[in-house]
């Protein structure tokens, strides 16, 4: 199964109206002429116009494609980092690469950057995590990123929620996922949907460099092909299985391991939940050693301090107001939210919310967290007790949870612990994915 190193297509910005940025030192464009500095690019009747205010350049057409020279780099505006996340916000990022921007057929502009697999990865192991991170760590996320990505890459087929959901689910309900083939136009989303890609500048190192190098062409493979190796930033004690959080089908790879050097039993009942979520089991990714975590976590994930159990409170009538936002359902007087199946870690993938208006069951877990929340709920590990008024009414609802994400495969603050500890990245690797193996394939 031998590979080449494939250029990849990473969409930067999608559905703009305009495009503002300006380009570090020459660069060429597509019919030969020569720019730098500032540039404006805007949709006028089915075309993009691309004006260099400095260089007295327009450019116009169905597509523009920007060349550097020499060490240039391009600066967009305006960049959406983290979005729908609680730590989301708009920053001004350079990339390295040949830029590609293109119409969308409802005529707004879409940024693309194009480059190696490999500068790529340097990039996103340094976004995603800090760079002062433990170098078996960083060697273990450089083998995960370039697996998921190839994998993604390499999948034939498109799937969509309903379609691949075979289970008997109630009339109504409402069951959606999230994959990187909901994008167009572009390989790989710059943002968390995919993976974290903040271009080039001062943040990335020397460490996630080494770590790419070392690892150049290694994947995780499982019966011949390569991995599709998901991973989330804490697990909460336990992985989760891929049905959970995706289509309906077992990926032998990843199944739900403990994050910890022993098994944990595997919770089944709503009690057993209930426990586990109100302790704090002996896993890799409790690591209460703040050193660790301001070596680990970047400037964006820092302030988040309470990932591994965490409590969320709401007033009935806000917690109303936010499913009706996010879900575009009246569901009158919220009564009751039950979780109807849970997967081994305690995430839940059916959730039944029920009001005096509407019942609906929805699913799976980053759809549960996306309703509940005016950006995300951590994780669909939660429990959820409703405190009651005198007249024996919800006054509002509590959330006691644990973990970061969906919690499938690579535990990146529990592989970070590990590391710590002084597990080389080939044993980090095999504690998540089990079955799998290492393999150099370019």
């Amino acid at each position: 199964m031998p590979l080449q190193q494939p250029l990849i297509r990473v969409g930067l910005l999608d559905g703009r109206r305009e495009i503002r940025g300006r380009l570090q030192g020459p660069a060429r464009l597509d019919d030969g002429r020569t720019v730098a500095g500032p540039f404006h690019a805007s949709s006028v009747g089915g075309r993009i116009h691309f004006a260099f205010p400095d260089a007295g350049a327009v450019a116009e057409g169905p597509g523009i494609g920007i060349e550097p020279l020499g060490e240039t780099t391009t600066l967009l505006q305006g960049v959406t980092v983290g979005a729908d996340f609680h730590w989301r916000r708009d920053r001004d990022l350079a990339y390295a690469g040949r830029m590609e921007f293109s119409l969308r057929p409802d005529g707004a502009l879409r940024a693309v950057n194009v480059l190696p697999l490999e500068e790529y990865l340097v990039s996103v192991i340094s976004s995603e995590m800090n760079s002062g991170a433990p170098p078996e760590f960083l060697k273990a996320h450089a083998v995960v990123s370039r697996s998921w990505l190839t994998a993604a890459l390499r999948r034939a087929a498109r799937r969509t929620g309903a379609a691949a959901f075979p289970r008997t689910t109630p009339p109504g309900a409402c069951i959606r996922w999230y994959e990187r083939e909901d994008h167009e136009g572009f390989d790989v989303c710059a943002d968390d949907h995919c993976q974290r890609y903040r271009g080039t500048g001062d943040f990335l190192s020397g460490g996630a460099a080494a770590a790419v190098r070392a690892t150049a062409g290694l994947f995780l493979v499982h019966n011949g092909e390569v991995c599709d190796a998901r991973y989330s930033k804490a697990c909460g004690g336990m992985t989760e299985c891929f049905e959970t959080a995706w289509d309906d089908r077992s990926v032998p790879y990843l199944q739900s391991v403990a994050d910890a050097p022993g098994p944990f039993a595997p919770l089944r009942t709503e009690e057993e939940v209930r426990k586990w979520l109100a302790g704090r089991p002996p896993a890799y990714c409790g690591t209460s050693d703040g050193e660790l975590l301001a070596q680990v976590l970047n400037d964006s994930d820092r302030p988040t301090t309470d990932f591994f159990r965490w409590c969320v409170t709401y007033e009935r009538p806000r917690l109303e107001a936010i499913l009706r936002e996010k879900s575009g359902i009246d569901f009158g007087r919220l009564e009751a939210i039950v979780p109807l199946e849970r997967g081994p870690s305690g995430r839940i993938r059916l959730l039944r919310i029920a009001g005096t208006k509407e019942t609906r069951t929805v699913g799976k877990e980053l759809e549960i967290r996306r309703w509940l929340s005016p950006t995300h709920l951590y994780s669909s590990a939660f429990v959820v007790d409703a405190e009651r008024d005198a007249a024996g009414l919800p006054a509002r609802f509590v959330f006691r949870g644990g973990g970061w994400g969906h919690g499938v495969g690579f535990c990146q603050i529990g592989a970070a612990a590990m590391a710590n500890a002084g597990f080389p990245a080939e044993r980090i690797l095999l504690h998540y994915f089990r079955g799998a193996e290492l393999r150099t394939l370019y």
